[in-house]
């Protein structure tokens, strides 16, 4: 199941690289660059939520590597936040980092089994507006 993920993740990124490279061939270089930035970042993302995931499941024998899975998400979230200026993917940034503080509560809180559905949620919004 998470090699279908992984394999599904790649696809998704290999295509918005292909849409962010076509679009960048009528908008200018800049915004290639920019949209290339996203969806790398974005793609980078999603590999960390997926091993967030796999992280959740196995849990009860490590919550470290859910730790290390939400401090990956949020450099990567730091790394975009910094490169754009647009609105759409700022406010993906910004929930996306919302429902990794919530789930970094739950630990914290003692749930060693967190609702992660949040952030495969707000991870799939980023990928949606870093597509040009």
């Amino acid at each position: 199941m998470a090699a279908s993920r992984r394999r599904r993740t790649a696809a998704v990124a290999a295509t918005l690289a292909a849409v962010a490279l076509t679009a960048g061939l009528t908008t200018g270089c800049a915004a290639v660059d920019k949209a290339l930035d996203c969806v790398q970042t974005a793609d980078a993302i999603a590999d960390s939520v997926t091993d967030m995931q796999q992280a959740v499941e196995n849990a009860g024998d490590d919550l470290t590597q859910l730790e290390e899975s939400l401090d990956s998400i949020d450099k990567n979230l730091g790394e975009i936040g910094d490169k754009t200026d647009n609105a759409d993917v700022g406010k993906a940034v910004d929930d996306l980092q919302t429902a990794v503080g919530n789930v970094r509560t739950s630990i914290q809180n003692g749930d060693e089994t967190p609702d992660i559905s949040p952030v495969t949620d707000a991870a799939g919004e980023l990928t949606k507006v870093c597509t040009p």
